[in-house]
Order: C-alpha cells, then sequence, then structure tokens
C-alpha cells in the first residue's frame, strides 16, 4: 500500500495569516486558548485562511471479535449486532449526541457476526483482509468534510490493548482495562489472554500491516484507512477513545504524517488510554471519565470544533467593531 500522497499539514505562512487573524478579534490575544488552536488546526489541515465545517459525520464502525471466546469481555459476542440494531433504530447515545450536534450517524457493518479468528489461537486477519478493511475505511472519507470515528465490537478493546502493547513495549498489565465492565480478576484473565497472543504472534512494529492483521479487528483496521483516506484528502478525522486512537498507532507506522490531520477528543477512563495517548504524544481536549466508545466522545469534540470555527469566522476585528485594541 502507497500512501505518498499525505503530507504534513506544516505551512508556516499560512499558519501566520491564521494567527493574525485571530489576534485581530475583539478579544486579549489568545483568551480562548485551544479553541483558537482548534481553529488553526483545522484551517492547516483544510489548507486555507477561511477554515469551515460542512457536512458532519459519525462513522460507527462495528465488528464481532473471535478472541472473545477466551473470557476477556463481560458481555457475548452477540451484543455487538444487538448494539447495531439499536444505533440503526436511534436509540444509543451516540444517536442522541449527533441528533443534537446535527452530525450525520453512519452506521458501517465490517464484520458483524462475523468474527475475526481467535487472535489467542491464530491470526485475527489475513494479510490481504486486513488491507481490504483498511481500503473499506478509505473509502468512507469522502462521505463528509468532518469525520468522527466511532466503533462498537465485543472483545475490541483486547485488542487495541494488544496492539499498544505490541507497538510500545508496554506489558499487558499496564494496557488491559475493564473494557465494558470486568472486575479485577477478569482484567487479570483478559492481560494473560494478551500476553499469549503476544507470544503467539511475535508481533514486528516495523510491519504495522503485520501487527494489525495478527491482533486487530476489521473496525479498528477500517478506522486506520479512515484516517489514511481522510490524509490524503486534507480532511479531518476526529477520534473517539482507547479503541479508534489504537488505529491511530497503525496509521502513524504507516504514514507518520497522517495523524496531522487527527484530532483527539477525550482521554478515556479505560485503563491503557493515557499510556496510549502518550505513546503518541498526544493531547486531548477534555477528560470527562467517559468509556462508552461509539464515538460519543468524537462527537462531543465536534461540536468544540464548530464552535471555534465559527468564533474565527463570525468575531468583529478590532477594525470592524471600531474598538481600540487590546
Amino acid at each position: 500500500m502507497n500512501f505518498d500522497g499525505i503530507v504534513p499539514t506544516a505551512d508556516p505562512a499560512l499558519e501566520a495569516w491564521i494567527r493574525r487573524r485571530l489576534d485581530s478579534l475583539t478579544k486579549p490575544p489568545g483568551s480562548l486558548g485551544r479553541m483558537e488552536s482548534l481553529a488553526l488546526r483545522l484551517g492547516l489541515i483544510q489548507g486555507t485562511a477561511i477554515p469551515s465545517i460542512g457536512r458532519k459525520a459519525m462513522l460507527i464502525f462495528c465488528a464481532d471479535h473471535g478472541v472473545v471466546e477466551e473470557g476477556v469481555s463481560a458481555y457475548p459476542g452477540e451484543v455487538t449486532r444487538q448494539m447495531v440494531a439499536n444505533f440503526q433504530a436511534g436509540g444509543a447515545a451516540i444517536n442522541v449526541l449527533c441528533r443534537h450536534y446535527g452530525i450525520e450517524p453512519v452506521v458501517v457493518d465490517m464484520g458483524v457476526g462475523r468474527p475475526t479468528r481467535n487472535s489467542a489461537r491464530e491470526s485475527a486477519m489475513t494479510r490481504d483482509e486486513a488491507e481490504r478493511a483498511i481500503e473499506a475505511g478509505m473509502a468512507r472519507a469522502d462521505t463528509a468534510e468532518i469525520l468522527g470515528a466511532g466503533e462498537m465490537g465485543i472483545g475490541n478493546t483486547t485488542a487495541a490493548a494488544a496492539l499498544l502493547s505490541a507497538f510500545s513495549g508496554l506489558a499487558p498489565d499496564e494496557t488491559a482495562g475493564r473494557g465494558t465492565g470486568l472486575d479485577a480478576e477478569g482484567v487479570a484473565r483478559k492481560a494473560g489472554v494478551i500476553r499469549r497472543m503476544l507470544a503467539l504472534h511475535r508481533p514486528d512494529p516495523a510491519d504495522a500491516i503485520g501487527v494489525l492483521a495478527s491482533l486487530g479487528g476489521y473496525e479498528i483496521a477500517a478506522i486506520t484507512g479512515l484516517i489514511l483516506g481522510a490524509a490524503l484528502r486534507r480532511r479531518v478525522v476526529v477520534l473517539d477513545g482507547f479503541i479508534s486512537c489504537s488505529a491511530a498507532l497503525v496509521a502513524r507506522a504507516l504514514a507518520p504524517a497522517s495523524l496531522d490531520y487527527v484530532i483527539y477528543s477525550h482521554r478515556s477512563a479505560e485503563q491503557g488510554h493515557r499510556r496510549m495517548l502518550e505513546f503518541l504524544n498526544a493531547q486531548t481536549l477534555f477528560d470527562l471519565d467517559m468509556r462508552l466508545g461509539e464515538g460519543t466522545g468524537a462527537a462531543l469534540a465536534i461540536n468544540l470544533l464548530e464552535a471555534a470555527v465559527k468564533l474565527y469566522r463570525e468575531m468583529a476585528t478590532f477594525e470592524s467593531a471600531g474598538v481600540s485594541a487590546i
């Protein structure tokens, strides 16, 4: 797979122009804090001094995981299908937030009822399956101008934790968390399963697709593709929590500049997410102790991004308002 078309967003001249515009607005310089940084980020991503929001979509990638056979989740695999039906009926938390913020929810079936293989016993996917899932995610980058990445898949916190251990070298005891509500014994069992996965596959971080195929899930591969496809199209991707950010590990290994197009919404309460963010050198917008997934944190962040752009575009300047510069 070739990602030579993905380029960094850095543009000193454009950044200087945007900063001058921000400083010309009727407020003390820098007084809107990271809201100003958000407007700047989107301008650099879109390559324009006047960034815009346009269409907003929340892509909820859904898939089942064979590793649930190892007892790594508090819920059975059939809950994936049941929650997908809830998404489609409009009854989930992400549906409520999408309605509230005018975001289109798009449910993407990447393998509901067709789980990956049990990665504690064999490779979760073939290399070809992993690449096709990445390509499916890339194709979704045309869905909207502002792309949120959510997910659903019982067992996928195990895959995300295994990916973090594989890329970072962190022990499974540090990356495995409660997921859907495991007790301490369940978390210990989950960490043990991840140790078995790593010992079986001996993943090589230099071979990102190989790592993904061995340990990951179809939905994580698709979010990886969404990040890469968005970067090729100069569109922003707002990631949700632990699982969607695990796709950033793979995307960075394949095309480091692709993460210039990513906004990290929140720090999940899932144990490994803090370590994942540190490894990615990523800063989130907020921390509300959320760990639901579905894209709920990303929806909240898209609202912040839209507010930042409206402030940038619609506030008066000192000159236009006839206000003396502060």
